[in-house]
C-alpha cells in the first residue's frame, strides 16, 4: 500500500523538544494506573518457561502485546495498551520474553530481537487453550520485530483468527539500528542498555559456570563486543554482524500476510535508513508503513492525555475493519 504520507500525530508537549526527550522523559516518568495483571506460567517446547500476564474482562477478542530490549510487561507502553484495550472491549496479554518477568530462566539461552520462536509458543498456546475468536498483534521496539519476524516466518500458515498487527518504534533491520548506538549522541541508550544486559549476563554465568568469559564481560563497554562474545555466542551465531543480519526482521517481511501497521518516528534516535522500509510498503498490499516527524523511541506523549497517540492509533488501526488506505 501507498506509505501513510499525513501522521495524525503532531507536536509533542513544549517540554519534549527533541528525540531523545521525547524518548527519556517517558520511559522514566510516565506511570499507568489501575491495571493488575493475573499471571500465568507456560513450559516451553525446550523445558524452559515463558510468564504471561494477563488483564481479562471477558472478550472473545485479544491483543497480544510483546515488549522491548530489557522490557517486560509492566513497562508503561505495555500498560498504557493494556489499559486502552480493555477499556475498549479486549482481553490483554502481555508475554516477558525469557529472564524479563523477574525470574531467571532456566536454559543457557536468554532472548533476542529474533526469539519469534518464544512468540510462536505463547501464540500456540493461546490457540490450544483459550477460545478467542480473534487475536490482534502488538509490538513495541524489539517486541515489533519479534512481531513482524513471526508474521513473516509463517506466512499464510498463521492462524485465521490473527487478524491485524501493529508495532511501533520498530528496527526492522537490526544492523541498522545497533549502528546507532556507536553514535555519540546515543551513549546514554547504550550504557544504560550494557548495564541491564551485563548484569543479566553475570547472572547467567552464575547459573551456568564456565559458559559466560565473566572478566571479558567486566571489561566491555562496547553493544558490537557484547553481542559478539555472548548474545551471538550463547544462540549459535558467528558474531554480531552475522546476529544482526541473520535475525532481521526484513528478511521475512515481503511475507507478511495480514495487514500491518508500522509506526516510526522519523526523529527516533534508535532507528536510521532501513529501519523504515519505504520500498516494501510502496509494493506491499498489507504494510502501512507511518512515519510522523515527531515521537522519538515508544515515546508519541500526548499532552493532557492518559495515553500516548501511539496506543491510540493501535487502537484505530486494529479497531476498524477497514485499514487506512
Amino acid at each position: 500500500m501507498p506509505i501513510i504520507e499525513k501522521s495524525t500525530y503532531s507536536l509533542p508537549p513544549r517540554h519534549l523538544f527533541n528525540g531523545h526527550f521525547e524518548t527519556i522523559i517517558p520511559s522514566i516518568f510516565r506511570q499507568v494506573t489501575g491495571l493488575t495483571y493475573q499471571r500465568e506460567r507456560i513450559t516451553t517446547p525446550d523445558d524452559d518457561f515463558l510468564d504471561l500476564d494477563w488483564s481479562r474482562i471477558g472478550s472473545d477478542k485479544l491483543l497480544l502485546i510483546s515488549h522491548g530490549l530489557e522490557g517486560n510487561s509492566e513497562r508503561h507502553y505495555a500498560k498504557g495498551l493494556a489499559k486502552l484495550f480493555n477499556q475498549n472491549g479486549f482481553d490483554v496479554l502481555a508475554w516477558n520474553n525469557r529472564s524479563c518477568s523477574g525470574e531467571l530462566n532456566l536454559q543457557p539461552i536468554l532472548y533476542h530481537h529474533g526469539s519469534s520462536y518464544d512468540l510462536k509458543t505463547v501464540i500456540d498456546y493461546i490457540e490450544r487453550i483459550h477460545a478467542y475468536q480473534s487475536y490482534f498483534l502488538a509490538g513495541i521496539s524489539m517486541g515489533g520485530a519479534q512481531t513482524l519476524k513471526y508474521l513473516g516466518e509463517n506466512g499464510s500458515d498463521i492462524s485465521p483468527k490473527i487478524k491485524k498487527a501493529a508495532v511501533y518504534s520498530t528496527p526492522c533491520n537490526l544492523t541498522d539500528s545497533a549502528a546507532t548506538l556507536r553514535l555519540r549522541r546515543n551513549s546514554f541508550y547504550k550504557r544504560r542498555f550494557l548495564k541491564k544486559l551485563k548484569a543479566k549476563m553475570l547472572l547467567k554465568g552464575q547459573q551456568f559456570p564456565d559458559l559466560i568469559d565473566l572478566e571479558r564481560l567486566k571489561s566491555v563497554s562496547e553493544f558490537d563486543t557484547f553481542d559478539t562474545y555472548f548474545t551471538a555466542k550463547l544462540h549459535g551465531f558467528r558474531d554480531a554482524a552475522d546476529f544482526y543480519s541473520s535475525v532481521s526482521a526484513d528478511n521475512w517481511m515481503e511475507n507478511i500476510q495480514i495487514p500491518t501497521l508500522i509506526i516510526n518516528a522519523v526523529n527516533d534516535p534508535l532507528l536510521i535508513d532501513r529501519c523504515y522500509p519505504t520500498r516494501l510498503a510502496t509494493k506491499h498490499p498489507l504494510i502501512y508503513l507511518e512515519m510522523p516527524a515527531r515521537g522519538g523511541h515508544t515515546g508519541f506523549t500526548v499532552s493532557g492525555q492518559e495515553f500516548t497517540w501511539g496506543e491510540y492509533r493501535f487502537l484505530e488501526f486494529l479497531n476498524d475493519s477497514t485499514p487506512p488506505r
